[in-house]
């Protein structure tokens, strides 16, 4: 287990333990800026034993100054204390009133202190000359007090311990330990927001009777099939009991909870050019909630329960009075295969990419006998391989992914078990495309069928120690957070504005509230496969396998 993964073990079962004890106030220390401690090392004029101090921290004291290792350290120090910062400014432990964590960080920026002639003073630590001696430790426990009753927000960053330390008392106005509450301080609210420059929102002229001219704003209705993934499960988790609450209202697809400033939605961004988009959902709950509306995703869902939920839109749309069933444009999006590919192995037959595909397409010929006006954007399964390595990072996890996703996961590194179910990926992407392209659904014109395949290559995002990327991820470590739910719209936006044949075909994870793309003057529709056009499907694989691999290569360098 590597150093990053036992320290997300201990927040979990940190969150565990304390979460169970009752009037309590929790003081969480921030992690101490390490690199100072190499001075005394350093310093010759001193009786430190080295040799103990390399057996001590030999990964802090033996680098060399100016040394990418050195600096490595320095990133890593920096990124342990940033994601205590995140943890407790999360505000998952100030849902009680009895009970409350408070970061003290009056070590986040130590600095060596310096005796007379202005050298490393061993004083101030043990014999070893690595944990602090009684004078240290007396300094500690003012600063710490000091902190305690200094206001969350201006609390003491940088201890000089040879200063004087006065001890500082509660005051008449303000009585209490200070906590995030009684300081009145607002925890950060991080959103995963995306800025608008698009500048021709106009629909049609007159209503258009072609799906292949449609404006983004001549869109009226959206709605969403699917599965976990598209009731947004876990999408704003903060603890580890709401990771099956569906967060419907920050779904990718049909989203509509806020505006596109703060949360980034394919239904918010559409809201953009039509503020009076239906059909999106709102808020927390299941398909059957009132706010649920056009959004039928049920979790654990598998292809063969799209032609349920294919049926049951049918029926929501015609039974809706806020809608003109008949002649409002309406945008559907379908996303499903993940958990057909993560119980593969369980029932092969089943489970084949042959039965896969017409499990879709049953769905498919409901919408396309049954619904008017529609363009369907139907998302390829995304590339699962790349998942095995949050295994790795597991340990900080409510659940094993092994257990979400056990053909994929359980099998070994060059394993039989992994080639096939590599294949079986491809495969599923495979006949998705051919299917598509196959003409079946392309003799009405106002009926569209758009394979979008920006999960066709799909890489685990990495943060800046090069380790997976779990921000985007909920607190089960595999389904999608807001902040990847966010990734995940922004991206078949893009698609949806991309020819045929010319689509982006991996997912960009790289935080950004600029990159949505417009419409143009020259382009204003959504691309479809028009008359004129034929989807070159999944030869892009074959074609540009080496362009792609070297654009995802220079993505990983850029992402570590």
């Amino acid at each position: 287990m590597s150093n990053v993964q036992k320290c997300r073990a201990a927040w979990k079962y940190f969150t565990v333990c304390v979460l169970q004890v009752p009037r309590a106030f929790v003081n969480l220390m921030e992690m101490l800026y390490i690199e100072p401690l190499r001075g005394l090392y350093n310093d010759n004029g001193n009786d430190c034993p080295r040799i103990i101090l390399r057996e001590l921290c030999d990964c802090v004291v033996d680098l060399s100054e100016g040394s990418s290792e050195l600096d490595y350290l320095i990133t890593l120090n920096r990124a342990y204390q940033q994601r205590q910062q995140d943890l407790i400014e999360s505000g998952r432990y100030d849902t009680r009133d009895d009970f409350t964590v408070v970061l003290q960080p009056f070590l986040r920026n130590l600095t060596m202190p310096l005796d007379s002639l202005g050298k490393p003073d061993p004083s101030f630590f043990s014999p070893d000359c690595f944990h602090f001696g009684e004078k240290a430790h007396a300094l500690s426990a003012k600063a710490l007090w000091n902190n305690m009753l200094e206001p969350v927000g201006k609390k003491t960053t940088d201890q000089d311990f040879v200063a004087d330390l006065p001890i500082r008392c509660p005051t008449e106005k303000e009585p209490y330990l200070h906590t995030y509450k009684n300081s009145n301080y607002n925890y950060k609210k991080k959103d995963w927001g995306s800025d608008f420059s698009c500048t021709d929102i106009s629909p049609s002229s007159t209503v258009p009777t072609s799906v292949h001219t449609l404006r983004p704003a001549d869109i009226k209705v959206i709605a969403a099939l699917g599965d976990s993934l598209t009731a947004a499960n876990g999408a704003r988790a903060d603890y580890f009991s709401n990771v099956t609450t569906q967060w419907r209202g920050v779904s990718w697809s049909v989203g509509g909870d806020e505006t596109l400033s703060t949360i980034t939605t394919l239904a918010n961004i559409l809201k953009k050019f039509n503020p009076d988009l239906y059909g999106f959902s709102e808020g927390i709950g299941s398909k059957d909630s009132p706010n649920a509306r056009f959004n039928v995703a049920v979790p654990g869902a598998r292809a063969r329960n799209l032609t349920g939920q294919a049926q049951e839109l049918v029926t929501r749309m015609s039974n809706d009075q806020k809608i003109n069933f008949n002649n409002d444009w309406k945008l559907v999006t379908i996303f499903i295969g993940g958990n057909d590919l993560c119980q593969y192995c369980l029932a092969k037959e089943e489970s084949s990419a042959d039965k896969f595909v017409n499990h879709i397409s049953a769905a498919l010929d409901i919408l396309y006998e049954k619904v008017p006006r529609v363009f369907v954007n139907l998302v390829e399964i995304l590339e699962i391989k790349g998942l095995r390595r949050l295994v790795s990072s597991a340990y900080g996890c409510t659940k094993n992914p092994r257990l979400l996703c056990p053909c994929f996961i359980n099998p070994g590194e060059y394993s039989k078990e992994l080639e096939e179910m590599v294949i079986v990926n491809r495969e599923y992407q495979t006949k998705t495309s051919d299917l598509i392209a196959s003409g079946k659904y392309s003799d009405r014109d106002d009926f569209t069928i758009v394979l979008q395949p920006f999960f066709r290559n799909t890489f685990l995002p990495l943060d800046e120690l090069n380790e997976p990327d779990l921000s985007y991820f909920s607190r089960d470590c595999f389904h999608f957070s807001e902040k990847g739910q966010a990734e995940m719209a922004i991206a078949v936006w893009n698609n949806m504005l991309e020819p045929v044949g010319k689509k982006q075909t991996y997912n960009d994870f790289t935080t950004s509230r600029k990159k949505l793309k417009c419409p143009t003057k020259d382009q204003p529709y959504l691309f479809t496969e028009g008359p004129s056009t034929k989807s070159d499907g999944m030869q892009l694989t074959a074609l540009g396998s080496l362009t792609l691999a070297s654009c995802l290569i220079c993505l990983f360098k850029s992402m570590s």
